[in-house]
């Protein structure tokens, strides 16, 4: 295959994924709404005493009675197929980019963003392999798509040569670290914000949300991903600090995108800090992952985009 048609191949197995990950969002949706937890009426006896001795049947209400859906279920499991074979045609178009290209894709901030979307679905199906959460798959989806569909439809640049501080073997190890970091923060980010949802719904004592685990079994998730995925994080930042005494004559400098890649460090430490040490297992936990998230994110797109940097490569 020449230089275009690998390109052509390459954009168009990135479009298929984002097909095939869309009818596994609908078919998730699907089977999430089936699987609502609702009041339902169940017989229990229950002893009364009457007047003449006799015992009664007592009716009462009982909440979160989960209702099974055939349907749903089919739903989940076509979810989770098409899933995963959205995660191998990306990434397909991934290596077909690094192939076009003669390097590793991860060259400007749309290579970055279609190998991170490899990245969070990789994340979420490793975890399937060893446990059901076809409840998370929605909301893994959802991300997955929208950073596709960034990564399409305003970071698209045609594949050139690297600038010059990105020709380093730094640029696999810094960069495969931040990707799989990606993956698990987007994971925690998910099940942090359920935790929130299903914890409300439990102190009311309202239906909560069906299949789904409940609270505290989301935040005891959250913080195993974010427990392993913190070390990998701080590997990233040091990886980082030496490709830019590498490339720069300087291990440290405050540029936006080291600063918010510290502010991010700083804010899952914190978090692993307080619920290791001082007992944090409510939603202050959960905001605080939620927080790290949003910083990544800020470090992830917002420096790239809006700011000049040294980290400017995007070539947006």
């Amino acid at each position: 295959m020449n230089a275009m048609q690998l390109a052509g191949a390459s954009n168009a197995a990135v479009y298929a994924s984002m097909v095939i990950l869309t009818l596994a969002m609908v078919l998730f949706a699907i089977s999430f709404a089936a699987g609502r937890r609702r009041t339902g009426i169940v017989q229990t006896q229950v002893p009364i005493s009457a007047s003449i001795g006799s015992t009664a049947l007592l009716t009462r209400p009982a909440l979160d009675a989960p209702t099974e859906d055939e349907a749903g279920r089919k739903s989940a499991n076509i979810g989770m197929s098409l899933t995963w074979l959205g995660f191998v045609v990306l990434l397909v178009g991934v290596v077909l980019r690094g192939v076009w290209a003669g390097r590793v894709p991860w060259g400007n901030m749309y290579e970055f963003s279609i190998s991170t979307a490899v990245g969070i679905l990789g994340a979420f199906l490793i975890v399937s392999l060893r446990r059901d959460v076809r409840w998370l798959g929605l909301f893994i989806v959802i991300p997955t798509l929208l950073t596709l569909g960034l990564a399409v439809t305003v970071l698209y640049t045609e594949a050139a040569q690297l600038v010059p501080a990105l020709k380093s073997y730094w640029l696999v190890i810094h960069v495969a670290a931040a990707i799989i970091c990606a993956g698990a923060f987007t994971l925690a980010a998910a099940t942090a914000g359920l935790s929130l949802v299903q914890g409300r719904a439990e102190r009311r004592g309202k239906a909560a949300m069906a299949k789904v685990p409940s609270a505290e079994k989301l935040r005891t998730f959250t913080y195993r991903v974010l427990a392993f995925a913190f070390p990998l994080w701080t590997f990233a930042v040091v990886a980082g600090a030496i490709w830019a005494e590498n490339a720069w004559g300087r291990y440290w400098g405050w540029d936006p995108k080291e600063t918010w890649a510290f502010i991010t460090w700083v804010i899952y430490a914190a978090y692993l800090h307080a619920r290791s040490t001082i007992g944090w297992r409510g939603d202050r936990a959960s905001w605080v992952a939620i927080a790290g998230w949003a910083a990544f994110l800020i470090n992830y797109f917002g420096v790239n985009i809006f700011v000049n940097s040294l980290h400017g490569y995007s070539g947006v």
